[in-house]
């Protein structure tokens, strides 16, 4: 096969030895099969975004922090410059993270190294040796797939625990491995503390799971575990190791919708009585 441009340097620098194949090809990034060495594992080629896509990846970046104070001002504005930053900065965070989450051990696929716009990581395959699945993309026995969701489930509070949220996990990012589900993209991982956003992203993410599996083990529709380990995040109680139940007490009591309505005109009002007040000062003086 002629050779993607996106690999042509890390043949030239020896990085790998051979492409394979492609892989797979998406609106972000296309992955290809290549060897390194004895070793066969796959090449993600990032790749540039339409401006169109910026503003789309605004609600995943707020909260990340960049290199400098330069470049957060620039992303900030929106600047040419700053596009550019972000859209490194986009690029470099699935390597950042993924090397944070095989260390806490979850289930990703290992990496080894981010070179000029391509990540190299082991390839996920089945016990074929073959490409691995998707987790949409299979049928599973009941007790599978209640395994798979407390693995997943238990996955989700590691990354969490580090104070991150996949955000855009659902069947489609999930591998079926030989030995279980693996994780994968995750470009727009959401920071956990520093995004207003955090919270529905981290149900969306669990729901996603539950729902898929569901299909298969329909008792786990009537679980909430992402309500539950939110709560225990919240507190600064979660751990790694955490026992969670997937049972959740949901707040029922309605709000006192004319107390608050009350106690903002009041606040109005001594705005406006301070201004007339200041205003009057001004006037004497």
């Amino acid at each position: 096969m002629k050779t993607p441009k996106g690999l042509q340097p890390l043949l030239d620098d020896g990085v790998i030895d051979e492409v394979l194949r492609p892989l797979k090809s998406g609106k972000e990034a296309s992955v290809y099969v290549v060897r390194a060495g004895e070793h066969v594992r796959c090449a993600k080629v990032y790749k540039d975004m339409a401006q169109r896509s910026f503003q789309a990846r605004v609600q995943y970046q707020e909260g990340r922090t960049v290199r400098g104070s330069r470049q957060a001002r620039a992303i900030g504005k929106a600047s040419r410059f700053g596009k550019r930053e972000a859209e490194e900065a986009w690029k470099h965070t699935e390597a950042n993270v993924l090397y944070q989450f095989a260390a806490a051990g979850v289930r990703v696929p290992k990496p080894h190294g981010y070179f000029n716009g391509v990540l190299l990581m082991d390839l996920v395959t089945d016990e074929h040796g073959h490409g691995a699945p998707r987790l949409g993309e299979v049928d599973l026995p009941p007790e599978v797939a209640r395994m798979f969701h407390h693995d997943l489930v238990r996955d989700v509070v590691r990354m969490l625990c580090l104070g991150w949220i996949h955000g855009d996990l659902s069947e489609y990012n999930v591998l079926v491995a030989e030995d279980g589900p693996v994780i994968i993209d995750f470009p727009q991982v959401v920071s956990a503390a520093g995004n207003n956003n955090a919270r529905k992203m981290l149900l969306r993410d669990v729901h996603n799971l539950r729902d898929c599996l569901a299909r298969f083990a329909p008792e786990l529709a009537d679980t909430h575990y992402g309500e539950e380990m939110w709560a225990l995040f919240q507190k600064g109680e979660l751990k790694p190791d955490s026992v969670l139940t997937g049972k959740f007490v949901f707040d029922r009591r309605r709000a006192d919708l004319k107390s608050v309505l009350q106690t903002i005109d009041e606040a109005r009002k001594e705005a406006q009585i301070r201004e007339q007040g200041r205003k009057e000062a001004a006037e004497r003086d």
